[in-house]
């Protein structure tokens, strides 16, 4: 695939992260202060960190795709141009010490998430923690599974409206679907652990990870149907 066609597909859907997070933030927290931009950035950096050394250290993929993850999707996935321009409107409206602050805020909690984001990515996948991670473990299956709580969330968010689902009817059915997600996503990639000598820790540590992944995908999915 072309080189520019990995930066543009990675980079529409970093916008559109970018676009869902940031209108979220400023749904909930208001809009007195540019939050939402500040959330974008730093979760933005710690990415940056963390997948890196994702990419190096386990997943050596090709150029294209690195630059398609790290330079399209983390490059429209967060901003400088909004940062900017949220500070000088805040100047110009006589909010100096907001725009102090979110000038001082945006520097130091972005070089300190993607510091973090090294250091946590560094410890998780180097050889000698989880030697099994990134090799032999059905990563292409595990995904589609876990992508699909996005269509899942999707569809049970815009199900839940004509319906009037109360709370407890909502909560039983994300339940419902988290649990399948997560097992799911676990057992495909059973069959592999006998490659990979894998204990009860390796075990314990997938299962965790296809739950983190799970509620990821079915939150995303749900939080788009409520923009819709």
């Amino acid at each position: 695939m072309k080189l520019w066609l990995v930066v543009a597909l990675g980079g529409s859907a970093g916008a559109l992260a970018r676009f869902w997070v940031a209108n979220g933030v400023y749904a909930w927290l208001g809009r007195s202060f540019p939050v939402g931009t500040l959330v974008v950035n730093v979760s933005g950096c710690f990415l940056m960190g963390l997948l890196t050394e994702l990419l190096l250290q386990r997943f050596p993929l090709a150029s294209g795709y690195r630059a398609g993850i790290l330079v399209g999707f983390l490059g429209a996935y967060t901003t400088f141009s909004s940062f900017a321009i949220e500070t000088l409107s805040l100047v110009e409206a006589g909010g100096l010490g907001k725009a102090a602050v979110n000038v001082l805020l945006s520097v130091v909690l972005c070089l300190a998430a993607v510091w973090f984001g090294l250091v946590i990515g560094r410890r998780l996948f180097s050889a000698e923690l989880y030697p099994w991670w990134g090799h032999g473990l059905a990563y292409g299956k595990m995904a589609a599974v876990l992508a699909s709580g996005i269509l899942w969330g999707l569809v049970a968010e815009l199900a839940f409206r004509p319906l009037a689902a109360g709370a407890t009817l909502r909560a039983v059915t994300v339940m419902g679907v988290l649990c399948l997600m997560t097992v799911g996503s676990t057992v495909i990639a059973l069959p592999n652990f006998p490659e990979t000598r894998a204990g009860t820790g390796m075990l314990l540590g997938l299962f965790a990870a296809s739950a983190l992944g799970s509620v990821l995908s079915v939150g995303l999915g749900m939080a788009i149907g409520r923009q819709l």
